[in-house]
């Protein structure tokens, strides 16, 4: 929580967007706001309240990211087992008198979801949607001096997304203050109705609110050097204006280039100027042929994109701008073009940034056009809200050079498609329309998604107009985590391209939990050979793009991994989080990114997979060792002795340059060469057991209206100085100074730390990081890092190391002079403790308990266990061999439940973590499935008992929300562990289905699993 202390009172600063005062001033509204959650009282939108007890905090704000993951959570599985519900805000600013002549806005950029605002305790308004910026004229509500603004948000119906999404005010607010005449929020719409090499012509348009006889509106376009290149006006006719310029030899934007006009639009009464504002804009030809994809400035180009939700990475919703440019400069670091935020608009900064750095986006309004999350906006508030927010949406994104598309839903179908299509086009007729698989008969641009990924699609499309694949490929990794077997997430799917295993037996046996513990066969991590896939490797799928001229490019999903989505491809708790991205949530780039930037940049690059630390593999074990790299060859050397070279290929099994290597310990290292002449190399050395920790600071600028962050990750290495793959011990934190703690984390998927509110995270496969943000006026600030360090099974070596560092983050010199006391018995080191001074040894099932002072002050508890049962899963090439051949299922007890279904475990033999025990009583349990293909039939079987001899507990059967038939449930044998199977065949759309079987008045039997064969 970015949490301050200051008084309630707080001075209106308007800081001047221009050096006239008459012109447009806005006033950052994201400091000092009052919060209180879970209590909802309608004398919180009052003018005066006693709220001294609400907490203070800074916006952006996300409160089901600080509640953290809870079984039984809100959210569900889809949104990581997060909370919903409702909390209020408030804040207090004072208004000069002058200013009361004025009009005032107040701008939200992101509210999640159903928001009320009041001023003075006045209502302005509602908004439900929560991915959609807003504002209010509240001019005529104000009062010299202080006035207060209250905020009631209301997630109380969830799930309410399919996958985590943020609650709160997450994202900025701004207090606008202007002119009684002005621009019209959103109004000014620029157009370019032709660009040639030497001259472009230039369209403003734009309405004035409060327009009077003889106002002009005037147009200066700057360059993107600041030169002065041309202005024109015209007169205000009807509160509407239209100017065209011209350009001479303008510079086209594209993501190599992307080069910035500013268009400054005035209203003048005679020399005074009423209202100013600043517009960018780029220079830039977009066309779709059916033949051969995406033309942008006259060059058939790839589209080379990710999709990526707003909550993928380690903060949830609450992205401050210095945090979301570092999250967009390393997924252009990858080599991406092209974005799609999925599956709704980002706040205007997101915009701004991808102008800026060169990021071409589909730009993406809904996931649905009806429900699709049992309580999302297609259910509440779609029919009624949706032309309002198409039209925010639009209106206020029309002018980024960076979107050249608009995206109207996600794997939706409706009769309402014509429509959005036809009013889009009604205020921006200057781009085209598509979906992410929705309505694709009604789009100018045909979007399909994981069915894009199929061999059958491939090879016998005849396509009638431009194709895009809006998500494709589907793979995924856990960074750090290796296996030679190819792994499907639906078991291998007809029509999907050859991905054929490494090694004939698979020769890495560890786990994140011992699979005898899984809940299904989803439950283990993904690899990091590019092997674990619904139906496409991503090597594949880029060749199949880069060789097919109709193909316009993809959006992988996703760029970043996200919270939630966890039972989808995991199988739920304990995991919480989807590994679909390139990078992982604390943003470690996974091998997957080095794959891409081999493929998608030119400067040299080289990146070798696995590690070479392989403690319990048997000496001699075959290795598949891979070097992604642009270079034109690369050598591969083992302790010395070079393995021979190979050559990065165009074919995709081929595009990693590949050896088989005996395992021995030592070093393994490769060399890139361009024209002969080495340019890079990269090596592992065999790690011993970790025993430092290597602690590194980026700091992100302040900009905007947001402070500096800086970001600490720590790594566990050897004495030698090299990261050691499995180090997994807690790093600890203590904050000293003028910074906020915003998340710790680790990539890991199953670590069930408080992210906010721990003062610890272990290491995830070796790394983990702290984020922060400076606090108002911050002066000095330093973090205290701590580890208890070692080899958490104890196999390498049973030595122990304590190390506590003091990381300085900027304004003093961090002090690194510390007391270390540890007991190994279980006793108080504040009282028992020995004096830390060298290693020390531990025996299986040793609890080490420390603390650490400073000049006589404690600043860190800490306590790490060893033993052969800590830490990953060791086991063999047997042990997850219960699950080959298991098809998809879905535990009932994880399931949505309404009625008297309730979880039990009261039997024998249930899979998972229990059944639903109906309890003689009527309900529901509602299932939720992505299917990633085309519509189609598909087998289901439900795991059930009971012992009533004749009774059949008939259940009806609904598969999205449509009765498909009745199910009988005949005796199995026994109440206690007597399970058996009844089976139906259903239609799965594609993209998000529910599969509910509701009581009929006769209760219903055990339910345990639902099976997808």
């Amino acid at each position: 929580m970015r949490t301050i202390f200051s008084i309630l009172s707080l001075a209106f600063l308007m800081l001047a967007s221009c050096d006239n005062q008459e012109k447009t001033t806005s006033a950052n509204f994201n400091n000092d706001w009052l919060f209180i959650l879970d209590e909802d009282q309608e004398e919180f939108s009052k003018e005066e309240l006693d709220d001294s007890s609400w907490t203070n905090l800074d916006l952006p704000h996300d409160w089901s990211f600080e509640k953290g993951v809870r079984k039984g959570g809100d959210q569900g599985q889809g949104g990581g087992y997060h909370d919903g519900g409702i909390g209020w805000y408030r804040k207090y600013f004072n208004v000069a008198k002058e200013s009361l002549s004025k009009t005032t806005y107040i701008n939200f950029d992101g509210v999640y979801m159903n928001s009320e605002v009041w001023v003075n305790g006045n209502p302005l308004g509602k908004r439900p949607y929560g991915y959609i910026s807003f504002r209010y004229d509240i001019s005529k509500y104000l009062k010299a001096g202080k006035n207060t603004i209250a905020v009631r948000v209301d997630n109380s119906l969830e799930p309410s997304a399919r996958w985590y999404h943020p609650c709160g005010i997450y994202a900025g607010v701004s207090l606008i203050e202007k002119n009684q005449t002005h621009i019209e929020p959103n109004s000014i719409f620029i157009t370019m109705p032709s660009i040639a090499e030497d001259k472009a012509s230039v369209n403003v348009k734009l309405n004035v609110v409060n327009a009077s006889n003889n106002l002009e509106s005037k147009i200066t376009i700057i360059a993107p050097d600041g030169t002065v290149l041309t202005s024109a006006k015209s007169g205000v006719e009807a509160s509407k204006s239209k100017i065209n310029l011209e350009v001479e030899t303008p510079k086209l934007w594209s993501p190599e280039s992307p080069n910035l006009y500013k268009a400054i639009t005035q209203i003048l009464d005679g020399e005074e100027i009423l209202d100013e504002k600043t517009t960018v804009f780029g220079f830039k030809t977009v066309e779709w042929k059916t033949e051969t994809g995406f033309w942008l400035n006259g060059e058939n180009v790839k589209l080379k994109g990710v999709c990526e939700h707003w909550e993928g990475g380690p903060v949830g919703g609450a992205w401050t701008k210095p945090m979301l440019r570092w999250k967009l400069e390393l997924l252009k670091g990858m080599g991406i073009n092209a974005i799609r935020p999925s599956h709704n608009p980002a706040p205007p900064m997101f915009y701004d940034i991808c102008d800026e750095i060169g990021l071409l986006v589909m730009d993406e309004i809904f996931d649905g056009w009806h429900k699709k999350a049992p309580e999302d906006y297609g259910k509440q508030a779609f029919d009624e809200w949706w032309q309002a927010d198409v039209k925010e949406w639009i209106t206020r994104d029309r002018n980024h050079p960076s979107i050249f598309v608009w995206s109207l839903g996600n794997e939706t179908h409706s009769d309402v498609a014509p429509e959005l299509v036809s009013f889009g086009k009604s205020l921006d007729p200057t781009r085209l329309f598509t979906s992410g698989a929705g309505n694709p008969e009604d789009m100018d641009i045909q979007g399909v998604n994981g069915g894009s990924e199929t061999k059958a699609f491939i090879e016998n499309n005849k396509l009638t107009k431009p194709f895009i694949s809006t998500e494709a490929p589907h793979t995924w990794q856990t960074r750090g985590y290796y296996r030679t077997q190819t792994w499907w997430r639906d078991n291998e799917l007809p029509g999907t391209y050859e991905l054929p295993n490494l090694t004939e037996k698979e020769i890495f046996f560890y786990e994140g939990l011992n699979p005898k513990d899984w809940k299904n066969r989803k439950q283990r991590y993904n690899s990091s050979y590019d092997n674990a896939t619904v139906r496409v490797s991503a090597r594949k799928y880029w060749e199949v793009m880069r060789d097919t001229p109709w193909h316009s490019g993809h959006f992988r999903w996703t760029g970043f991994d996200y919270y939630g989505e966890a039972g989808l491809v995991h199988g739920g708790l304990p995991f919480n989080l989807f590994m679909g991205g390139a990078l992982d949530v604390a943003g470690f780039e996974k091998d997957l990114y080095y794959f891409y930037q081999s493929q998608w940049t030119q400067e040299p690059m080289i990146h070798m997979l696995p590690h070479w630390t392989h403690p319990r593999m048997e000496k001699g074990t075959v290795i598949p060792v891979w070097v992604y790299s642009n270079t034109d060859e690369v050598e591969l050397f083992l302790n010395g002795k070079s393995l021979g070279k190979d050559k990065p290929g165009t074919v995709w099994n081929e595009m990693q340059c590949e050896w088989l290597v005996p395992y021995e310990e030592g070093t393994i290292e490769a060399v890139g060469y361009i024209d002969g002449k080495e340019v890079n190399r990269t090596s592992f050395s065999t790690a011993q057991q970790p025993s430092t920790l290597q602690n590194t600071v980026t700091k992100l600028d302040a900009e905007g209206d947001f402070r500096a962050s800086y970001i600490l990750t720590s790594e566990g290495m050897d004495a030698n100085g090299n990261l050691n793959p499995y180090a997994e011990n807690r790093v600890y934190y203590n904050i000293v100074g003028d910074v906020d703690k915003v998340s710790m984390e680790n990539g890991n998927p199953i670590d069930p730390t408080s992210r906010t509110k721990s003062d610890y995270r272990s290491m995830f496969f070796g790394k983990t990081r702290l984020f922060l943000e400076e606090g108002q006026n911050a002066k000095e600030a330093s973090v205290i890092v701590g580890s208890i360090l070692g080899d958490k099974a104890l196999y390498v070596s049973d030595d122990i190391t304590i190390d506590v560092q003091s990381v300085s983050l900027f304004g003093n010199n961090a002090s690194n002079d510390f007391e270390v006391l540890y007991t190994i018995d279980g006793k108080n080191p504040e009282t028992d403790g020995i004096a830390y001074a060298e290693p020390f040894k531990v025996e299986d099932g040793t609890t080490v308990k420390a603390i650490v002072k400073q000049n006589g002050v404690l600043v860190l508890t800490m306590e790490e266990t060893f033993g052969k049962n800590e830490g990953l899963f060791w086991g063999d090439e047997h042990s997850a061999d219960m699950w080959i051949g298991r098809g998809v299922n879905i535990s009932a007890e994880d399931g949505a439940l309404t009625g008297s279904a309730k979880p039990s475990r009261n039997a024998h033999r249930f899979k998972g973590s229990g059944f639903v025990d109906f309890k003689g009583g009527e309900g529901s349990i509602t299932w939720y499935q992505e299917n990633d293909g085309e519509r189609g039939d598909y087998s289901i079987r439900f795991r059930y008992m009971h012992n009533n001899e004749g009774k059949l507990y008939p259940m009806k059967l609904y598969v999205n929300d449509e009765y498909v038939r009745d199910m009988e449930f005949p005796a199995t044998g026994g109440w206690e562990k007597e399970w058996k199977f009844v089976p139906a065949i259903i239609v799965l759309k594609s993209g998000a289905n529910n599969i509910k079987l509701v009581t009929k008045g006769e209760s219903g039997p055990y339910i345990d699993e639902l099976f997808i064969d």
